[in-house]
C-alpha cells in the first residue's frame, strides 16, 4: 500500500510561476485596499470592484504555467498516495497533473452565487479565453455571481477536509507558506505524533512544531531535494 503524503503548500509554491504573492513589495495588494476587494463588506458595498478586480487576476494569470515544483508534486503520485491541500486560489497543481487538490481559500478560475457561495450547483468554471465577470451578471438562483474565494472573515468550508487528511498522513510536507494565518496554520498539529514533517522555503521560517526538517530552497529545488531524501529512507 502507497504511504500518504500530504503537501499543504502556499503563495512560495507559485512564485517561481510569475504569480506574486500578496504581501510583496510589489503584490497583489500594492494597488487596492485588501479589505476593498477581498472582505464580505467590501463585496456588499462594490461588487463591481470586487469582479473587475478578479477579473484582472485572471487575465494575469492566464500566461503562467505550472513550474517543475507543481510537476514534481503530480509525477509523486506514481509513488505515493498524494493529496495537495493548497492556501492557493490558482490552478497550476491540477494543471501540472495533480489528481487530488484540496483548496482552502477558493478558486479563481472559479465564480458562484452571491447568496449561497458553496451551493455547486451555481459554480460555473471560467476558461482563460472567457474569464471575466460583467457587471450585473447573475448565477443560476438570480444572484450576483462572485468570485469563488473565501473572503476575509468568511468561513473556510474545506477546512475540516483538510483536518482529516492531515490525520491520516504518513508523510506531511510544507511548501511555500510560513503557515502563520489560521486556520491553516493549524493543519500540521493535526498530524500524528512521530509523523515526519518537511518544510520546503527558502526563507528562515519559524517550523510549526518540533522535529521540521527545513529544506532552505525555493519549491522546484527544494522538492527534488525532497525526492532524494525519501528515496534515502
Amino acid at each position: 500500500m502507497k504511504k500518504k503524503i500530504v503537501f499543504l503548500t502556499g503563495a512560495g509554491m507559485s512564485a517561481e510561476s510569475g504569480i506574486k504573492t500578496f504581501r510583496d513589495s510589489d503584490g497583489l495588494w500594492e494597488n487596492y485596499d485588501v479589505m476593498t476587494v477581498a472582505s464580505h463588506e467590501g463585496w456588499l458595498k462594490d461588487p463591481d470592484l470586487v469582479n473587475r478586480f478578479y477579473n484582472e487576476r485572471r487575465r494575469q494569470y492566464a500566461d503562467c504555467k505550472p513550474n517543475e515544483g507543481h510537476r514534481i508534486i503530480a509525477e509523486m503520485e506514481k509513488d505515493y498516495d498524494v493529496t495537495v491541500v493548497t492556501q492557493n486560489v490558482d490552478d497550476l497543481h491540477e494543471r501540472a497533473g495533480s489528481s487530488n487538490v484540496v483548496h482552502l481559500h477558493g478558486e479563481l478560475m472559479k465564480v458562484c452565487s452571491s447568496t449561497n457561495v458553496d451551493d455547486s450547483r451555481y459554480h460555473r468554471l471560467l476558461t482563460p479565453e472567457n474569464c471575466e465577470v460583467k457587471p450585473g451578471e447573475r448565477a443560476g438562483d438570480g444572484s450576483l455571481l462572485r468570485p469563488y474565494i473565501v473572503f476575509f472573515g468568511e468561513a473556510v468550508p474545506n477546512i475540516s477536509l483538510a483536518a482529516e487528511i492531515c490525520q491520516q498522513a504518513d508523510i506531511v510536507v510544507i511548501v511555500g507558506t510560513s503557515m502563520v494565518v489560521y486556520p491553516a496554520a493549524g493543519l500540521v498539529h493535526y498530524a500524528k505524533a512521530g509523523t515526519p514533517i518537511y518544510l520546503i522555503d527558502p526563507n528562515n521560517v519559524e517550523a510549526p512544531v518540533k522535529g521540521v526538517t527545513h529544506i532552505k530552497k525555493g519549491a522546484s529545488e527544494g522538492m527534488k531535494e525532497l525526492v532524494k531524501l525519501l528515496a534515502s529512507l
